[in-house]
């Protein structure tokens, strides 16, 4: 038995203008193994390729070459199999306006060939905060809830993989929050979950496991952790007691020093090529007395643009 959620190898696609004059390479060489259990965050700038891989995964569009497997099974090949283990939450609100959030939920567990008995509607609507608008028309709903209700709409057929993409844009702080206890509340209970985001604060906050996507290729796939640690560049803030104000001060080795409008002094350095003290000392050296000192952390806004920078210049 397969320990592998989703699986691609040497993912590929091309999309041709109809003339054949012209082609875009949407996925170059796509590799990626997401385990049972993870959650899974897949970043990447706009035009990435992200809506794209989604797109395969869910038989929306078709693959140019390579292949992709959900849960063991083959996307092609086992086809119904790998729908039924994989629930999409799309980023379009894209509801019927005159269907009522129950209706919507059994029209989606019929076509995935759902037993009543199975069904859980109301359940769902329940554990989503949808109860009271369960007979409501789609029309009715706020930006919100409609997402709240594609999220219930996705899990009619309990799949074991859910894919969440962009699923708090447009909500506001409070209803973000929710829905990410939800996801830890479905992650706990064993469902896999690949998330793309915007806010590089969720991806940091949800994820255990994070891949980065530009111009189609995975730049970056490692644990959350290893990839905060992984970044070679360093802020630190310095309130200083500057004995000669009109003196510049210098520090070889870093990257920049600048004054902020706090009066701190900004510093930006690379771990690998000079030491914290290093720098304390040539301060100490030019006569600056240190007041206080803090230490800006590593955040995933930083490794995101790392990347996606890095191979522009590669590029």
């Amino acid at each position: 038995m397969t320990e592998l959620a989703i699986e691609t190898n040497l993912l590929n696609k091309i999309y041709r203008s109809k003339n054949g004059n012209s082609q875009k390479h949407a996925l170059v060489d796509f590799s990626i193994q997401i385990k049972k259990g993870q959650i899974f965050g897949l970043l990447g700038p706009n035009g990435a390729g992200k809506s794209t891989f989604i797109n395969i995964l869910a038989n929306l569009v078709v693959k140019s070459s390579g292949t992709a497997k959900i849960n063991g099974f083959d996307i092609e090949k086992q086809k119904r199999k790998a729908r039924s283990a994989i629930g999409i939450v799309p980023q379009e609100l894209n509801l019927d306006p005159f269907f009522k959030p129950v209706e919507v939920l059994e029209t989606q567990a019929g076509l995935y060939g759902v037993p009543k008995k199975d069904r859980d509607s109301m359940g769902l609507l329940g554990r989503l905060g949808l109860s009271d608008q369960a007979y409501s028309y789609s029309r009715t709903l706020s930006g919100g809830m409609r997402r709240r209700l594609l999220i219930a709409k996705a899990l009619t057929h309990q799949p074991s993989v859910l894919v969440l993409d962009e699923p708090t844009a447009g909500v506001d702080i409070e209803l973000r929050h929710q829905l990410w206890d939800f996801v830890r509340e479905l992650n706990q209970q064993g469902t896999t979950i690949l998330l793309t985001t915007h806010y590089l604060e969720e991806a940091q906050e949800l994820c255990d496991q994070i891949g980065i996507i530009n111009k189609g290729k995975l730049v970056a796939n490692a644990p959350t952790k290893e990839l905060l640690k992984s970044l070679d560049r360093k802020e630190i803030l310095i309130k200083a007691d500057i004995k000669n104000p009109e003196s510049e001060i210098k520090i070889n080795g870093i990257n920049s020093i600048k004054a902020n409008q706090d009066g701190y002094l900004q510093i930006i350095y690379r771990p690998s090529k000079i030491n914290f003290l290093d720098i304390l000392q040539q301060l100490e050296s030019q006569k600056v007395s240190i007041i206080d000192i803090i230490s800006k952390e590593t955040d995933l806004e930083d490794i995101f643009l790392e990347f996606v920078r890095g191979q522009k210049n590669r590029d």
